[in-house]
């Protein structure tokens, strides 16, 4: 099998849960996404980069996950189906996606219920003029499993995803040469641990922390540097109740990146990233990643 053309991209995240108005307000203000309009119960919201939304929030009665979205040339979304064939894993085929931007694709159900789909974008949207307070995308999105390697199996084989790093908690898969689109955390449940928005720089992460106290919501976790993709972060529980960051510097691939292993992620005791000055809500933090299921 042929691998990706690597400009394959993480496009949005799409939840449901109840009072999605309200959340959608939070997230233009003060978080800083911008509504690229709505269809039905569903409002679409976007970065300033060139995908047409990177997130939607639909009406429903119980939060879940609706689609982790991938985007990418009709070649390339093409040569993820050949796989999925391969591997022997049914899709669900669409001519014309009911949403901005419009466009052919499938979708693919994943061995914990997780809805992945894939999507032509052979002319992505014009990106806006980059804004320091507000998110160009979303870069990656991490998802709770009870089996983590039957995950890793499942977006390695079926869908030709990389994986880039094992640690004791998480594995990170990339699908081009950012560090990771998707990680997979060990977990008793299925479910959304949380997703990260990507700033400009780290500046824009910083911003975002003081702009986000302004308004009321703590930190709770950050600011700090990840081993694995080498990020800035901040982390934060949405009205809503999912976990949702900030980030910056997601470190890129080279070639002869060596897979990195648990024996080679681990902190000095006290320590729980790099620079060593964060705290993090352990109390609030798996709650609310528990918050947002598959299924």
């Amino acid at each position: 099998m042929q691998p990706l053309l690597r400009i394959m991209r993480l496009r949005s995240v799409e939840l449901a849960m109840p009072q999605a108005q309200a959340a959608a307000e939070f997230l233009q203000t003060p978080w800083g996404l911008m509504s690229a309009g709505s269809r039905k119960d569903t409002l679409f919201l976007r970065g300033t980069g060139t995908h047409p939304y990177i997130l939607s929030v639909s009406e429903a009665a119980a939060p879940a996950v609706r689609a982790i979205e991938f985007s990418g040339a009709s070649a390339e979304v093409a040569a993820v189906q050949a796989r999925t064939h391969a591997a022997g894993v049914p899709v669900q085929l669409f001519s014309e996606l009911d949403a901005p931007g419009g466009g052919a694709g499938f979708v693919v159900e994943g061995p914990e219920k997780q809805k992945y789909r894939f999507i032509t974008e052979d002319a992505p949207v014009a990106e806006l003029p980059p804004e320091r307070d507000r998110p160009l995308q979303i870069t990656h999105a991490v998802l709770n499993a009870v089996d983590v390697a039957a995950c890793e199996r499942f977006v390695n084989g079926a869908l030709g995803f990389e994986v880039s790093d094992r640690t004791k908690m998480m594995t990170f898969v990339r699908c081009n040469r950012k560090h990771h689109a998707l990680a997979y955390a060990h977990s008793d449940v299925s479910s959304l641990n949380h997703i990260a928005f990507e700033m400009n720089d780290s500046e824009g992460v910083m911003r975002g922390i003081g702009r986000m106290r302004d308004a009321g919501y703590d930190v709770v976790w950050g600011p700090g540097r990840h081993g694995p993709g080498n990020n800035v972060f901040a982390y934060f529980i949405a009205p809503f109740g999912g976990v949702i960051e900030y980030t910056a510097e997601v470190s890129e691939i080279t070639d002869d990146y060596r897979v990195g292993s648990p024996e080679d992620w681990k902190w000095p005791p006290g320590r729980i990233d790099q620079w060593g000055i964060s705290t993090k809500d352990t109390k609030r933090i798996p709650e609310a990643e528990r918050r947002f299921r598959f299924g």
